[in-house]
């Protein structure tokens, strides 16, 4: 059996997260009081057909305040080994939540005449710490169309038990902030810049005449070496301590042209090792969004 905890504040996604859970054959239950998991695992887990099956379980801050902590002690109670189930938490900026309840006229399901929107966004982030602080995923949708939002979930999620552990490899540019959704970072803005020069510069890191000039440096070639050497090593171990899910992100000053030919190169070698590896590209979305 298979069983997915599904959280995350409103406005993030889980609603379509389960939806796309149940086109994939997943049996979905929303809103399920925290205290009652492990009397519903211990019925599904008896089924003639249990082994077979997989259940999504959306929880949000409708539960009783408090009850939200419990949810590793719980399932660790439960008739259920470890690798048969993850905690998915979808999260977004507080202002794009905020401008998604505004563009769709929803009313969020904590504010009412004495909480505002923007303070039941802050409350339902306080509420719902415990279970975010304790996912195998943390998904940060803020960019994300509701396309790209089921795809994630279908690479990442669907997918594990097919494929192995999900590895995904994003460049982001650093003045555009950092991403908080990844477990390593690393940093190649000391590599040479494609960027100084006027016939590369509006030119990505997926074009070849960028993938050119940064294949001839040998500072770019000791750099991908050294990160692809480091996650060969370390993938493994994570993998072996029951992880489905890896996110590294790589930066370059405006994420168009080191960082993203840097994932790429990465991406490509390490598909030898594992099947479910992705590469994402921030800024190149969205310069293509406009």
């Amino acid at each position: 059996m298979r069983l997915l905890i599904v959280s995350g504040r409103s406005g993030s996604g889980k609603t379509s997260a389960l939806h796309l859970l149940e086109d994939e054959g997943f049996t979905c239950i929303d809103n399920l009081p925290v205290n009652l998991l492990p009397d519903l695992i211990k019925q599904i887990s008896s089924g003639p057909d249990a082994d077979s099956r997989a259940f999504a379980i959306g929880i949000d801050a409708r539960n009783i305040i408090g009850d939200l902590s419990k949810v590793s002690e719980l399932l660790a109670n439960a008739p259920l080994a470890r690798h048969q189930y993850q905690i998915i938490f979808l999260d977004s900026a507080n202002d794009v939540l905020l401008k998604r309840f505004s563009e769709t006229r929803r009313k969020h399901p904590l504010s009412n005449g004495n909480t505002g929107l923007g303070e039941a966004v802050e409350k339902e982030h306080q509420i719902l710490a415990p279970i975010a602080s304790q996912a195998d995923l943390t998904i940060d949708t803020s960019k994300f169309s509701l396309h790209e939002l089921r795809s994630t979930i279908k690479q990442l999620v669907v997918g594990h038990d097919r494929e192995g552990m999900a590895v995904m490899l994003r460049s982001f540019g650093y003045k555009f902030g950092i991403p908080v959704d990844v477990d390593f970072i690393f940093d190649v803005r000391c590599l040479p810049n494609p960027y100084w020069s006027s016939v590369l510069r509006d030119h990505s890191g997926l074009e070849q005449a960028v993938i050119d000039y940064l294949d001839g440096e040998q500072d770019v070639e000791e750099m991908y070496q050294d990160i692809l050497n480091y996650l060969r090593k370390w993938i493994p171990k994570f993998e072996n301590n029951n992880r489905s899910y890896l996110t590294v992100a790589i930066g370059c000053t405006g994420g168009w042209h080191r960082s993203v030919y840097m994932c790429e190169r990465l991406a490509n070698a390490l598909k030898k090792d594992y099947k479910n590896v992705q590469a994402r590209h921030r800024q190149v979305k969205d310069k293509a969004e406009h």
